[in-house]
């Protein structure tokens, strides 16, 4: 996603200060003494036999950081984590991707990583919804299940030998993303979690965080919903049917808009948060195109700094 450059004014440069300011106060202390920088001594006790790990090295007995991050340790391991790096994939992550090439039993993807991703024909469920062998014939139709530039939800199966991923989509819920909108965010933005499939009821709208930075906005699915459809259902099916009403497609504007405020913003993406700023525009009265101004840009980073301030406030109250 391509940041988007706010000419603010002198009042909303104060505001937006301010506001920063106080975001940055409100941080853990732990966090902000672990945080270092390029060349900042490390304190460790030399008679643990630390482990230097990675972002560390050895100057003059004294361990430095060679990465700007946050120390962590893990028993005698001490290591720098980067707080902005680019995706590195896990088994069992959830990504949503496109397809950039259809190669002999498999479709390559671009994932936001260094290398392409693979699905193999045979890791994911054929359309007549049969567990059975791969033929010859579904070769040859591979092209009716995903083209080039379908957008496709998966989940990393494993790395293959050169170092690409495997992908693999088996269950209902994943498979061809239609009816919405791609964005690209920083990945380090999209925290792992237990669910990153998100429906938006009162929005009738999808939600799937995906852990490489690819976030999909789209018109809600029912699961299952595709594997009832024939081919011939399908082919007969007309512009009506695949018409997304006006409503819907507001809502996913709106919540787009959000996601794109929070990440220039630098938020970590959660659904609570994507919600809550969608739906303040909306209380606002701001049009969905106004959104990407500068006052509700300045207003997003305000109310967040608000509400970081009252939930430590009842945390301190709770004590």
């Amino acid at each position: 996603m391509r940041d988007f450059h706010l000419s603010l004014n002198q009042t909303q440069r104060v505001r937006l200060d301010a506001a920063l300011h106080e975001l940055e106060s409100l941080a853990p202390a732990a966090a902000s003494a672990a945080a270092v920088t390029v060349a900042d001594t490390i304190p460790v006790n030399q008679e643990d036999n630390i482990l230097k790990g990675h972002g560390t090295s050895d100057q003059d007995g004294e361990v430095v950081a060679t990465l700007c991050g946050v120390v962590e340790r893990v028993n005698k391991l001490v290591y720098v984590r980067t707080l902005r790096a680019r995706y590195k994939p896990e088994v069992g992550d959830i990504i949503v991707g496109r397809v950039i090439e259809i190669a002999p039993k498999r479709w390559r993807l671009e994932i936001n990583f260094s290398q392409d991703a693979v699905l193999m024909l045979s890791s994911m469920n054929l359309p007549d919804g049969i567990q059975r062998r791969r033929t010859a014939i579904d070769e040859l139709n591979m092209r009716s299940i995903f083209e080039e530039n379908d957008v496709i939800c998966a989940e990393v199966r494993g790395f293959q030998h050169d170092g690409s991923l495997h992908l693999q989509a088996r269950s209902e819920k994943y498979g061809k993303l239609e009816r919405g909108q791609l964005l690209t965010v920083p990945p380090y933005l999209v925290k792992r979690k237990k669910q990153h499939f998100h429906h938006l009821a009162q929005y009738d709208v999808d939600l799937i965080l995906g852990c490489n930075g690819f976030i999909w906005v789209g018109e809600h699915v029912v699961v299952g919903e595709k594997a009832k459809t024939t081919e011939d259902q399908q082919k007969s099916s007309n512009e009506a049917e695949n018409f997304t009403p006006l409503e819907t497609r507001k809502h996913i504007c709106r919540l787009a808009n959000a996601v794109r405020i929070l990440s220039a913003l630098g938020f970590t993406l959660t659904v609570e948060l994507i919600i809550e700023t969608a739906e303040a525009s909306a209380s606002s009265n701001v049009e969905v195109n106004d959104m990407l101004g500068a006052e509700f840009y300045v207003q997003t980073a305000e109310r967040e700094a608000k509400r970081r301030a009252d939930l430590l406030r009842k945390k301190n109250g709770a004590r």
